[in-house]
C-alpha cells in the first residue's frame, strides 16, 4: 500500500487547494478557500491536505477546538474529499493516515458531517466504509427533505391551493441581487422572534459571498404591489439547488406567497437541476423533528435523505490495518 502523507493546510497552499476542490468527485464551492475563509475570524482552521509524494490525494475541510477536530463548523456539510479516480481501499489508507497524524498531534478525537450522497458528483461513499472498519460512532442523523426532479413528483392539493392563491393574489416572484430587503425587512427579524437567534451569515457576508460566488448564491423574493412579502436564498451546486434560508412575513403567509416562490423555483428555475433540497426540520442536534415545517415540504412531492454525523477515535487508526484480505 502506498505511504501517504499529511500536513495541515497553510495559505500557500490557496491555489492547489481550490484546485483540487475543482476536480474532486464529492466537492461543491462550499470547501473553495474563499467561502471557508469568509469566517476564518470565527474559527481555528485545522484543514488537512494529503499526499501522494507531491501529488494531493484529499483534502479535510476542518477547524479545531480544544482537543477534538470538526470537519468545517462553518459548513453545511464537510468530511474527506478526495480525487475521482482514487478507489476504496485508498480511501481507507488516506483515512488511516488522517487519523493517525491527529493522533501523532494529540488530538483525540475527529468529528465528521458527512456530505450527503446528492452533492457528490459520482457515487462516493468511500469513507462511511472506512468509518464502519475505524468504529465510528454515529452521534447525530439529520433528515433532508428533497426532489429528485429527474423523477415524477406530485403537489398536494394544499399546496396547489396555495400556489392558486398568490397568482390570484398577483404576487411576483423575482429574483434579485440584492439582500437588504429580505435580510432586513424578515429573516433577521423573523428568526429574532421565533427562535431567538440570527442568521449564519450577516447581512455583509452574504453580500461578500454573493459577489465571490455570483453565480451560486442566488434571491428569490415575492413582492406584493412592489413590497417584499417573502424570500429565500438559494446555494447552487453542481448537482442540487439548496435552499439556505426560507422565510415570509407572517401576516402575509396567507396570500401563497412562499408557496408560489417554490412551485417556480422547483418547475421553471431549477427545473434541470437533478435535486432539489429543502434543507433540515431538525431540531436540538437531530432528535426533534419540526412536523409542519416538514410535511410542508413533503407536499411538495419531497422525501427524506439523511446526513450523518460520525465521532472518531484518533487511536483507532490502527484498525484499518488489516482490513484487506
Amino acid at each position: 500500500m502506498k505511504n501517504y502523507s499529511v500536513k495541515r493546510y497553510q495559505e500557500s497552499d490557496y491555489q492547489d487547494w481550490n484546485a483540487f476542490i475543482g476536480k474532486a468527485k464529492n466537492a461543491t464551492f462550499l470547501f473553495h478557500r474563499d467561502f471557508m475563509d469568509y469566517h476564518k475570524d470565527r474559527f481555528e482552521d485545522y484543514s488537512l491536505i494529503v499526499l501522494d509524494k507531491e501529488k494531493c490525494v484529499a483534502v479535510l475541510p476542518a477547524n479545531r477546538v480544544g482537543n477534538p477536530v470538526f470537519s468545517h463548523q462553518g459548513l453545511t456539510y464537510g468530511s474527506l474529499v478526495y480525487d475521482e479516480k482514487i478507489k476504496l481501499a485508498s480511501v481507507i489508507e488516506i483515512f488511516k493516515s488522517v487519523l493517525s497524524f491527529l493522533n501523532d498531534n494529540k488530538i483525540e478525537k475527529l468529528q465528521l458531517k458527512l456530505i450527503p450522497s446528492i452533492y457528490h458528483q459520482k457515487p462516493a461513499e468511500e469513507l462511511n466504509y472506512a468509518l464502519f472498519l475505524a468504529k465510528a460512532q454515529l452521534i447525530r442523523r439529520d433528515s433532508m427533505a428533497v426532489i429528485d426532479l429527474s423523477k415524477k413528483y406530485t403537489l398536494s392539493k394544499l399546496r396547489k391551493r396555495g400556489v392558486q392563491k398568490g397568482i390570484s393574489n398577483d404576487l411576483v416572484v423575482k429574483e434579485v441581487e440584492v439582500f437588504e430587503d429580505f435580510w432586513n425587512k424578515i429573516l433577521i427579524p423573523n428568526l429574532a422572534k421565533k427562535h431567538q437567534a440570527k442568521p449564519v451569515h450577516s447581512l455583509e457576508e452574504i453580500i461578500k459571498l454573493k459577489a465571490l460566488f455570483p453565480k451560486n448564491i442566488r434571491q428569490f423574493n415575492v413582492y406584493e404591489n412592489e413590497i417584499i412579502v417573502a424570500g429565500t436564498t438559494v446555494f447552487e451546486s453542481e448537482n442540487v439547488a439548496h435552499c439556505q434560508y426560507i422565510s415570509g412575513i407572517e401576516a402575509k403567509n396567507e396570500l401563497g406567497g412562499i408557496d408560489l416562490l417554490f412551485y417556480q423555483l422547483i418547475s421553471e428555475v431549477f427545473k434541470n437541476k437533478r435535486f432539489f433540497d429543502f434543507g433540515i426540520s431538525n431540531e436540538n442536534q437531530g432528535k426533534n423533528l419540526n412536523n409542519g415545517l416538514s410535511y410542508w415540504k413533503e407536499s411538495f412531492g419531497a422525501s427524506t435523505i439523511v446526513q450523518d454525523f460520525y465521532e472518531v477515535e484518533s487511536a483507532n487508526f490502527n484498525l484499518l490495518d488489516t482490513f484487506l484480505i
